[in-house]
């Protein structure tokens, strides 16, 4: 019986990292901000890819920060497997591809965000900036409501 409680407690204590990781806590989920970039980086992790953005204004020029400097954004989305089932891989996302993305910015305010996991979209609209913004109807839609997050959540039980 002592063996049963502390492997349980064990237990307890080693799965807690694993909580902490898929923790959203340190983004605003109250507010959600839909960005379009051009792709500077793709990152692809075992566990969440991250893409990295020079941030484009309405007009698709550049926005620049006080000194003159591109405004680069980055995001956090789900796993290289999740995207590649959505066809998303970076043969599909090259340097320069424009798209638009829904998050959620970190609290403390910096550039960065997770893509939300419900009502989150990921369109990408090819390497020139469409007429009318980079949209669901001028570009593909490759997420839409977090597609694969929320589908995998749902797999694993959550």
């Amino acid at each position: 019986m002592k063996n049963a409680v502390f492997a349980l407690i064990l237990l307890c204590i080693l799965s807690s990292p694993a909580l902490a990781h898929h923790s959203f806590a340190m983004y605003d989920q109250t507010k959600t901000l839909t960005l379009t970039g051009k792709l500077t980086r793709f990152v692809l992790g075992a566990n969440h890819a991250q893409l990295l953005f020079e941030l484009l204004g309405p007009d698709g020029k550049p926005q620049l920060d006080a000194n003159g400097k591109p405004v680069v954004w980055g995001v956090e989305t789900g796993s290289a497997k999740q995207l590649a089932g959505a066809g998303i891989t970076v043969e599909t996302f090259p340097y320069g591809t424009i798209f638009t993305v829904s998050l959620w910015q970190l609290r403390d305010g910096r550039n960065f965000g997770a893509m939300t996991l419900t009502g989150g979209r990921l369109i990408g609209c090819g390497t020139t900036f469409p007429e009318g913004g980079c949209n669901e109807k001028t570009g593909k839609v490759y997420l839409n409501g977090g597609d694969a997050q929320v589908n995998d959540a749902r797999r694993l039980g959550r």
